[in-house]
């Protein structure tokens, strides 16, 4: 005797409900895009999803897992799907969704509310050629394989190197004024590298800066993050004053290496702290030596950058800022970003993976939101 129809029914949606659209990582029943399904009497269902926009680069995923999905179910013969564009109510509809307010919500940076629980990193150096940018992608990679939630902006517009170095070759999806990240590793990025044509030069001054820093935070929708992470360019100039103003709660990880001339710029890096009121939370020394096969060190770029800088900052800012890992010399590590293949995922036994990963799990917690919870605080007697 076969099921009900209206146990069928409800059986299918609760597989279909079991989907998430690759992109957003929500049901794609939440997200208004199941038009119809329904199972014919060849036992075939016939699924009709709306797709965001035109040309989903992810609609192979979602054709196979919404047949992995709906064909598990006693009583499904077969599975087809049609595949329709959401009109633009609907996509209105979507945006105001995913943005937690009504149908006229305005973009906020959702980092900077008061209720937010993301820990945000701005990974700053004092100079380049530190290896910043290796260190920010190994950390989120790092970050995200112990399953937390990671997101990272390339905020180094000139220089924006993130998307090579994570093996993010996706392009970004626009839903109305939404920016859908690419996804690579398990980390969500941005980057102005996806919207400029080829290598093509990003030739801007401040204010156009603070514009694109602003959209990243704002119109990329990166749903709920535990860690996230800005990539920023070298030294102390627009970008950083951006991010004071537009994320005041955000904390800075100072890069350096062992020498003295890098160390000495660094603290200058760190030292901006003070005039934005932000935390400095500590310091990574890269490139601190290099293993050699009899097991000695080699001491490439000498010793003692990353223990000075946290000393100087200690001393400046009157607060204790820690060393917070020394990442040996690896041409792998070299390797793994060129190739889109962070070393803590494609080598994770190495030294410098191990180092990072040691790092990583320093930062790996989560803020405590405050908000709603009683302080256990009494008034004060007369």
């Amino acid at each position: 005797m076969s099921a009900p129809v209206s146990t069928v029914s409800d059986a299918i949606q609760a597989a279909l409900a079991t989907v998430n659209d690759p992109e957003i990582r929500r049901p794609i029943t939440e997200l208004g895009m199941v038009q119809s399904a329904e199972r014919g009497e060849d036992g075939v269902v016939r699924v009709e999803l709306l797709l965001t926009v035109a040309g989903c680069p992810l609609k192979d995923k979602l054709r196979s897992d919404i047949t992995a999905a709906v064909a598990a179910v006693p009583g499904v013969s077969g599975v087809e799907i049609t595949f329709g564009v959401m009109s633009p109510e609907q996509r209105q509809e979507l945006q105001s969704k995913l943005r937690g307010g009504g149908a006229t919500a305005e973009p906020v940076i959702p980092f900077a509310q008061p209720g937010s629980r993301t820990r945000v990193y701005a990974v700053a150096s004092g100079k380049g050629g530190v290896g910043k940018s290796s260190v920010t992608v190994n950390l989120a990679a790092a970050l995200a394989s112990r399953g937390l939630s990671v997101g990272v902006v390339d905020a180094d517009i000139y220089g924006h190197s993130v998307p090579r170095m994570l093996g993010a070759d996706g392009a970004p999806t626009r839903v109305e004024d939404m920016i859908m990240p690419p996804q690579s590793h398990g980390v969500k990025v941005i980057s102005i590298g996806m919207f400029t044509p080829g290598n093509a030069a990003v030739v801007w001054r401040g204010p156009m800066l603070h514009r694109a820093l602003q959209q990243f935070l704002a119109d990329v929708y990166w749903g709920d993050l535990d860690v996230l992470l800005l990539d920023l360019p070298p030294g102390t100039g627009d970008i950083a004053i951006s991010v004071a103003q537009l994320l005041p709660n955000a904390e800075i990880l100072v890069v350096t290496t062992p020498q003295a001339a890098a160390a000495e710029v660094a603290e200058r890096a760190g030292a901006i702290a003070l005039q934005t009121h932000q935390r400095v939370v500590g310091v990574i020394e890269n490139m601190s030596w290099l293993e050699m096969p009899d097991g000695s060190r080699m001491e490439v770029f000498g010793s003692g950058g990353g223990a000075a800088v946290a000393e100087s900052l200690t001393r400046t800012i009157g607060a204790q800022v820690p060393v917070l890992g020394q990442i040996p010399l690896d041409t792998r590590v070299r390797e793994g970003g060129d190739a889109g293949q962070p070393i803590v995922l494609a080598q994770p036994d190495a030294p410098a993976a191990k180092a990072l990963f040691q790092v990583a799990d320093r930062l790996a917690v989560r803020r405590e939101s405050l908000l709603g919870k009683p302080l256990g605080l009494k008034p004060a007697g007369r």
